[in-house]
């Protein structure tokens, strides 16, 4: 007598997925807004559905077994096909868009402008605080879409991910009031000579700006100031930053810091290159909406327009230049 195919529904197969990024049931719980016991609940009913030990369990630790491992790249298959069918009938999913740090108005604008011209679609908001930070949730399926230097990813998380250039952002340097450098109106490069400068050092989620800051100084007599300790909240990275004392390299539209001014470098002008990433083969309703916002920005504003005199690495050219 035939049997009744098995059926797994898609909900189950999120919840393993999240327990396996996470490798924590209370960090995947907290991640799906469920209670941890419903969560553990659905785990063991896929157990039982496809009759495998999908996790080991200690008081200390959770990792996948190899049932868990094998199973992860069909999980990830499956749920990006409902998510394309649900966009395909009108309901697609909110759409998690990083804009690095609170206060950084490029993405916002961009954002802004995604939710007016798509306003049936959900785009929420979220803070990596950097593109190498958030490249990992993209590829992980945490995200959706950020803002950042693609040049400076590593070639691995490039491979997976999809840019539209959007910005060349001139950057600037924060300089401690008292700082006589200060009182110019901008700061060329070359009084920078003998300076040591914050550039996120250490930073594991943006190394990516802190390469940026390497090239900008080399040959011209300016040290990237050492790792400082990690700060988590723009109030703790003010703190720290004031003890510092170090001039800060920032861009045009950094939120200001109680005590210090920010001031456009100049001779040349370095530029930041943004764009906009999103991971590869992502069917999104939203994703269309960011896009179409970047190229109107950036075409109203001019952001894709380079100075005569404005800096950047060859290597940000080749991608600043590319139109996916």
């Amino acid at each position: 007598m035939p049997t009744s195919p098995v059926t797994v529904d898609p909900r189950l197969l999120r919840a393993f997925l999240a327990v396996a990024e996470e490798l924590h049931f209370t960090r995947a719980a907290a991640r799906l807004y469920v209670a941890q016991q419903a969560l553990s609940r659905d785990v063991r009913r896929l157990e039982r559905e496809l009759r495998a030990e999908l996790f080991l369990r200690t008081t200390r630790q959770v990792t996948l077994t190899p049932d868990g491992e094998r199973l992860v790249p069909y999980a990830r298959r499956v749920l990006d096909a409902q998510d394309e069918l649900l966009t395909a009938f009108g309901r697609a999913r909110p759409l998690l868009v990083d804009l690095n740090f609170s206060g950084l108005l490029t993405g916002q604008r961009v954002l802004v402008r995604a939710r007016e011209l798509a306003p049936e679609q959900e785009l929420l908001a979220r803070y990596e605080s950097g593109l190498t930070g958030a490249a990992v949730e993209l590829l992980a399926g945490r995200l959706d879409a950020s803002f950042g230097r693609f040049a400076g990813l590593a070639p691995t998380l490039r491979a997976g991910l999809e840019q539209q250039p959007v910005r060349y952002e001139p950057m600037t340097i924060a300089l401690p009031e008292e700082h006589p450098l200060a009182r110019l109106a901008a700061v060329p490069l070359a009084a920078l000579a003998g300076e040591t400068v914050y550039a996120g050092a250490g930073n594991p989620r943006t190394p990516e700006w802190t390469d940026l800051a390497y090239r900008l100084f080399e040959g011209r007599d300016i040290q990237v100031a050492p790792a400082a300790p990690p700060a988590v909240g723009y109030e703790e990275f003010q703190r720290i930053m004031a003890r510092t004392g170090h001039p800060i390299l920032a861009v045009v539209d950094s939120p200001p810091l109680p005590g210090m001014v920010l001031r456009p470098l100049v001779d040349p002008v370095p530029l930041s290159p943004v764009s906009l990433v999103w991971r590869r083969g992502l069917a999104h309703p939203g994703v269309e909406a960011l896009r179409r916002a970047s190229a109107e920005v950036a075409a109203r504003e001019g952001w894709l327009r380079r100075p005569m005199d404005g800096w950047i690495p060859a290597a940000d050219e080749k991608v600043m230049n590319s139109r996916n």
